[in-house]
């Protein structure tokens, strides 16, 4: 068949250790989508892309923003993917789609942004919303022991002495109902496990990864201004209301700062809301097609 959009997927999942060589199969109350006839039916070529360090790809010691959105670039040209591309990024995943927004905007058909991480060192995030929360917390003392003390964090990730990774493990603090669902039918589905991190090459990249991500950026997010006006292309943010990784309040936030992006919200999702067949085809469909479901529309009311 002829294919009439290339789609460049980056996965950052919650605990994965490193991406998957294919798409698991989403899940919804125990029913497959199957994955091929949706592609086939909007002609798609997906194109799972593995980032520095990850699969088959060499690690970048020196990885950054502009090295990430760099790579996509190279690899979109080897590949001859044509002078336009989609991209869609999830959860850790976004941070590439955000600085390929920033530096290649005009290489990219469209842009679907699903669960992203917030980075709370951005300037524009106001203290009112982020002063209470937790995760701001946790995020800025975890990349000060990634930089400084890489081996006392790996040390603590691997050892069997005291809990440590393991708390990741289907626990409800971090896990809606949603996505207690998605681990437990979601066959082949891996949390981060001592065993993968165990591997120092895996490790470093995550490391990497993690610094990047929630390391000081050399631009907001939130300053980037309508890259196109003329509608050229369209920009996607998904979010679950029931996230407990990514408050949907900040994720309204940026939307809100941000508004040429087209924001949905899915009432009872969570962290893993790519898994659920139903949402996964909406994406797609919203991604490709421009369609916006009414059932997606965020309430004003939180």
């Amino acid at each position: 068949m002829v294919f009439k959009k290339v789609v460049v997927l980056m996965m950052g999942c919650l605990g994965l250790a490193k991406q998957p060589t294919q798409p698991a199969p989403p899940v919804e109350n125990g029913e497959s989508l199957s994955i091929d006839d949706l592609l086939d039916e909007l002609k798609i070529y997906l194109l799972l892309f593995d980032r520095a360090g990850y699969g088959e790809s060499d690690p970048n010691p020196k990885r950054s923003l502009k090295s990430e959105a760099s790579d996509i670039e190279e690899l979109a040209d080897k590949l001859q993917l044509g002078s336009k591309f989609y991209v869609l990024g999830v959860s850790l995943g976004c941070y590439p789609v955000w600085s390929c927004l920033k530096r290649i905007p005009y290489r990219l058909a469209g842009i679907a942004l699903v669960v992203p991480y917030i980075n709370y060192k951005w300037p524009s995030l106001p203290n009112d919303l982020t002063k209470d929360d937790y995760r701001k917390g946790l995020s800025r003392w975890s990349v000060l022991v990634a930089r400084y003390a890489p081996g006392l964090l790996h040390w603590w990730l691997t050892q069997k002495l005291f809990p440590s990774s393991t708390v990741l493990d289907r626990n409800p603090t971090f896990f809606s109902r949603k996505d207690l669902e998605v681990l437990k039918n979601t066959p082949g589905y891996q949390l981060l496990s001592q065993n993968k991190i165990r591997n120092r090459s895996v490790f470093d990249s995550l490391l990497r990864d993690f610094i990047v991500a929630f390391g000081k950026w050399d631009f907001d997010p939130m300053d980037l201004s309508d890259p196109y006006p003329q509608n050229e292309s369209m920009v996607h943010i998904w979010q679950g209301h029931e996230d407990k990784v990514v408050p949907f309040q900040l994720q309204r936030y940026v939307s809100g700062k941000l508004p040429w992006i087209r924001y949905h919200e899915v009432p009872d999702g969570g962290h893993l809301l790519v898994y659920d067949s139903a949402v996964c085809e909406a994406i797609l469909r919203s991604l490709l097609l421009g369609e916006d479901p009414s059932l997606y529309r965020p309430e004003s009311a939180n």
